[in-house]
């Protein structure tokens, strides 16, 4: 043979067959080739094809056996079997319970041949645990408040007049109330107790006029020929102090804040009369609903004939201690707030809790009273 050789004589030799490069076992195609040979019917072929495949089976079944014969001196490789990855099972649809669930019955009820073994056991406990899991992530968040309704138009004035109307309502009971008349007994302070009388007063008034009126009781009462009396009616409103108790309230603040608010002093509330509505308010809540003229932000008449006729002993506060209202003079005060009584009076402030206050003298020694 010549030494060389031409290129298309070696395109045209293979390379030298190797056992180690071959397939150890003849495919389904290859048998269904040596059986079929020129041109067969259509029938012939797929029963000729059929046989092949049954032989392969026969064949790959032998194999995994292991009673097959080593092929060329070579053993036959074993197919090595993978255990699937379990897939989570994703978020079910509030619509597809029922798919699911049949899916999930007919899996079940098929029988698997290895579904005995412990590894399966352990995969379906955690396939248990992995649903029983994503039950409860996709659970209802009970932090989250319920979603307000959906309001329309008609519901939104119906809601606003409703409203209104609940304003109307408290507007008017509270100018009924500021309406109603309460009588207050004081005495004149200047060391000690000179006896003053009662003042007729309404709810709704301010402090000022509670001392204007304080000053011309003094004033007749001492016509009669007692001096000291006569004197406090020349003090003029703003040399005047309303002490109540220990707290000197200011001039500009009415009786209702405090009923209102049931504001609390050193020994208790302040005022101790009825913020609501009594026997002796001059105008009932039930003319002032009925009349649809009304208006809550006037003021009732000052001669109403019902005030007028109701008398001071049927009228709250007409049995207090006179001593726990004082009408002092300022000037006296500015004089002896370091003298006791004064040196433990204190003005007013809504800011401060007088019930939680230590009271001390002008030197920082704290009061002890029984």
């Amino acid at each position: 043979m010549d030494k060389f050789t031409p290129a298309n004589d070696r395109s045209r030799s293979g390379t030298p067959a190797n056992s180690r490069f071959t397939s150890q076992a003849a495919t389904a195609e290859d048998l269904l080739k040596e059986q079929t040979v020129g041109l067969v019917n259509l029938s012939d072929f797929r029963k000729r094809r059929a046989e092949a495949l049954e032989r392969k089976e026969r064949e790959g079944s032998n194999v995994g056996s292991g009673s097959s014969t080593p092929n060329d001196g070579a053993s036959v490789p074993q197919p090595s079997f993978k255990k699937k990855r379990k897939v989570a099972a994703k978020g079910k649809l509030s619509f597809g319970f029922d798919e699911d669930d049949a899916d999930d019955s007919s899996a079940s009820a098929t029988p698997t041949p290895r579904g005995s073994t412990p590894a399966d056991s352990s995969a379906f406990t955690s396939e248990n645990e992995t649903k029983a899991a994503m039950k409860k992530k996709l659970a209802a968040n009970t932090a989250i408040g319920p979603k307000p309704r959906v309001m329309t138009k008609s519901a939104l004035l119906r809601e606003a007049q409703q409203a209104e109307l609940v304003r109307k309502d408290f507007l008017a009971m509270r100018e009924a109330v500021k309406a109603t008349e309460i009588v207050i007994p004081f005495v004149f302070y200047d060391g000690s107790n000179t006896p003053g009388g009662r003042c007729r007063v309404k709810k709704g008034d301010h402090i000022w006029l509670f001392l204007d009126k304080a000053r011309k009781v003094g004033a007749e009462l001492g016509v009669g020929g007692d001096k000291s009396k006569r004197d406090w009616a020349r003090v003029s409103v703003d040399d005047l102090m309303f002490v109540r108790g220990e707290v000197i309230i200011p001039h500009h603040y009415e009786f209702y804040y405090f009923l209102f608010n049931k504001v609390i002093g050193f020994n208790g509330l302040i005022f101790n009369y009825s913020a609501e509505v009594t026997s002796a308010t001059p105008i009932p809540i039930e003319e002032m609903a009925k009349n649809s003229d009304y208006n809550p932000l006037e003021r009732p008449d000052k001669n109403n004939e019902k005030a007028s006729t109701i008398p001071d002993s049927e009228l709250e506060g007409f049995d207090d201690d006179p001593a726990i209202t004082k009408v002092v003079d300022r000037r006296w005060y500015e004089r002896n707030k370091h003298i006791f009584p004064a040196s433990v009076w204190e003005e007013y402030k809504p800011e401060k809790d007088l019930s939680k206050t230590q009271r001390k003298d002008v030197e920082g020694n704290a009061f002890f009273f029984s």
